[in-house]
């Protein structure tokens, strides 16, 4: 089912998106307070590095490609990426990732040959010359250590060759029985936001305490988040860049409290799971563990949060702009205001229905996720009673907020062959970009998964994203 935790989660700075802008982590953060990301950006739980180790026997050579654009074309968009080393000791673990893109290096040996009057060894040294430019490489280090069962510290740090500054990240990690404590600090950090441009905050700290789903379908979150710095824009554009005012400089405090509930509709139970008969003849298992029954249910989640900002609530608005040699300026133009108190009703609706129960080579799976986000319940049934006014008293030119329309996220999921499916995300919106009552497809992601019986919920998942131009493979375990 279309998960319907975003809706809460998206207030917050912890929401991690899936992208290869980040070497090490693999991740972005979503801008908090903006629409709910699609459910296939969404990371997955395993650690890069552990993926890259995976990948490392799955993939020729261990190298594992990734596609991203670059402030400098000649740079390209596609990389590879390999865990070079990733020794361990005992609940110690550390790895060593390396990425090499291979374009500008290719394009500059062949420039080189074609200049070559002869093919000798001063040619020869000229063209080894390329392979130190350090524009090629970037290099990232991860360490993992767990105390405790219910306790993790993790540390990373990342430098590539055509960037000054490197980028690192610390965070604590504590399981207690009904929540999960995350202390994280780092430097920069990297976001995105909606329309899919990244932003570096120089500093950024933030402490989350989230309790476990009960049983009754309550869940509240808790958050405290400082930044420090104006942030800066990540591979920019031509056009003018504003900078989100939830990255701004400050300290805030959010809380958010939700009630979920879920009903079938009707739902074709497994009974044959874990039977001794799958046990002898793993060919009759599931490919996916979830995704073994066909059923057709529904499911909502209703909640509040509000939020406190304490200083920076008064910032310059800044635009970035990037000239034709690369460079980028900033101007100053107006000031913009921050509520210090601020408070918000959510909501969502899915319904989700799935045929098949994807144990069969063909025709055994097909799922539909159709899922209704209200970001601000308030600003909805304020931009629908002026509708209905102006339906009544005439039209009027006046722009529609964007809290108040809704966002409707479909999800379709269709096996190909065997454990292979297909996957196309999309969120569609019922206003325009220039604020029209007109609907329009905001963001569509496309991807391909392989699942991994012998995991019982476990993929090797690759995606596409046109809105930014960027692909990945990732490992996924018990996610769908």
């Amino acid at each position: 089912m279309a998960n319907l935790r975003m809706a809460m989660d998206a207030a917050f700075w912890d929401v991690n998106l899936a992208s290869p802008q980040s070497l090490v982590d693999g991740v972005v953060r979503a801008v908090p307070g903006e629409p709910v990301p699609l459910d296939g950006a969404r990371a997955g739980r395993t650690i890069r590095p552990l993926q890259l180790a995976f990948f490392h026997n799955a993939f020729p050579l261990g190298l594992t490609p990734s596609f991203c654009p670059t402030l400098k074309k000649e740079q390209g968009s596609f990389a590879v990426q390999s865990l070079l080393i990733g020794p361990s000791l005992g609940d110690w673990w550390t790895g060593l990732i390396g990425q090499f893109r291979p374009r500008k290096l290719i394009s500059s040996i062949k420039s080189e040959l074609a200049n070559a009057d002869e093919l000798d060894l001063v040619a020869l040294r000229d063209v080894a010359k390329h392979l130190l430019d350090k524009s090629l490489y970037a290099i990232g280090l991860c360490s993992q250590f767990s105390p405790t069962p219910d306790t993790s510290l993790l540390f990373s740090i990342e430098g590539h060759g055509e960037k000054e500054k490197s980028r690192s990240k610390a965070t604590f990690i504590h399981k207690l029985p009904n929540h999960d404590v995350t202390v994280e600090a780092a430097w920069p950090e990297l976001f995105i936001d909606k329309n899919g441009k990244y932003w570096d905050v120089p500093s950024s700290l933030s402490l989350d305490v989230a309790s476990l789903v009960s049983d009754s379908g309550l869940r509240y979150r808790f958050g405290l988040h400082k930044s420090s710095g104006h942030p800066q824009p990540l591979n920019s554009s031509g056009s003018d860049d504003k900078i989100p005012l939830a990255l701004m400089p400050g300290f805030c405090a959010k809380a958010a409290l939700s009630y979920e509930k879920n009903r079938d509709f009707w739902r074709e139970k497994d009974k044959d799971s874990g039977s001794n008969l799958e046990k002898e003849m793993p060919w009759l298992s599931p490919y996916d563990e979830r995704l073994k029954e066909p059923h057709a249910s529904i499911s909502a989640i209703l909640g509040g949060s509000c939020a406190a900002l304490f200083g920076g609530n008064q910032e310059d608005d800044v635009n970035y702009a990037q000239e034709g040699n690369g460079t980028i300026n900033q101007s100053r133009n107006f000031r913009r205001k921050r509520n210090p108190f601020s408070g918000n009703v959510f909501g969502s609706m899915c319904y989700t229905v799935q045929h098949g129960k994807f144990t069969e080579d063909f025709n055994d799976l097909t799922r539909l996720d159709a899922r209704l986000d209200f970001a601000s319940i308030p600003a909805f049934i304020r931009g629908a009673s002026r509708l209905l006014y102006d339906a009544f008293r005439g039209p009027a030119e006046q722009k529609a907020s964007t809290l108040a329309s809704p966002k409707l996220t479909l999800i379709l999921q269709q096996q190909v062959a065997g454990p292979i499916v297909v996957r196309v995300d999309s969120r569609l919106a019922f206003t325009s970009p220039s604020g029209k009552h007109a609907p329009n497809v905001e963001d569509i992601m496309y991807s391909l998964s392989y699942s991994l019986r012998i995991l019982r919920s476990g993929k090797i998942l690759a995606w596409y994203s046109p809105k930014r131009k960027e692909a990945m493979v990732e490992l996924r375990l018990f996610e769908f």
